[in-house]
Formats: C-alpha cells, structure tokens, sequence
C-alpha cells in the first residue's frame, strides 16, 4: 500500500462478472452503477480498470479498459465499509458474481450461503493489512 500524507493506500481491484444473459453494454451499464455506488463512499478514487497487458495492438494507452473491471483507491480502514457495499449492491442485479482483489489476495462474492460468505468476508478482511491510527504515525 502507498503513503498517503501518513495515512496508507491501496488499490482493491473488482471484476463484475454479469449472468449467463448479461450483454457487455448491460455489464458496462452495471459496472458504472457500481462505481458510483463506491464514488459515494469513502474511496479516494475509482476508475476503470485496465486490460491486462495494454489492450488491442494499435490501440492509445487511454483505450485499454477492461470491461466490468474497477480499480478504487481506498484507505484500509474503509476496506470493511466497501465490502459491504459490493455485498449489498451485487443482491437483486444481474451479477453472476465480483471478485475483490488486494495485495495478493482474492475474495469472490456470488452465490455462496450467508453463513459461508460472511466467513469468506472476515477471513478476507482478517488478512488485510490493519489500518494506522495517529499512534501509529510518526
């Protein structure tokens, strides 16, 4: 994670992945939902995410978004509150699943039990890196 004026950043990446009858322009559709969803929060930034290794041949470096891809720039400590959020948005859309990306580590949130995605949730968040506090600093 990146310094930010004392506080740590990450990049926690999501891949919307749309059910067997979702198109790309409803994925992009509901990607975009999702992004505001998040730029409502307490997220630093979120932006589309990139297509591994560039994008098409001949394409400028500014075209190669990766569709149903979001990178969102967040401080751990609001890490748990944008789980959450993914958790809450992904009920009654479309959305076979999002997979959560940190430092490593993946998290897939789609049809597990709530008993079973609770535990994928905390044993995802137990493993992120703790936030810093004003002790911490200095």
């Amino acid at each position: 994670m990146a310094d930010r004026g004392g506080e740590r950043t990450g990049t926690l990446r999501l891949t919307v992945a749309g059910g067997a009858d979702v198109d790309d322009e409803e994925l992009d559709s509901l990607t975009r939902q999702l992004r505001l969803a998040l730029l409502e929060s307490e997220v630093d930034d979120v932006r589309a995410g990139r297509a591994p290794g560039g994008g098409p041949a001949g394409a400028k470096s500014g075209e190669a978004v990766a569709l149903g891809v979001l990178s969102v720039t967040l401080a751990p400590v609001v890490l748990r509150s944008v789980v959450r959020l993914v958790e809450a948005w992904l009920q009654n859309r479309p959305v076979r699943s999002v997979r959560l990306e940190l430092d490593g580590r993946s998290l897939e949130l789609g049809d597990a039990t709530g008993a079973e995605k609770q535990r994928l949730i905390e044993a995802f968040l137990d493993a992120s890196p703790p936030a810093r506090g004003p002790a911490d600093q200095g």
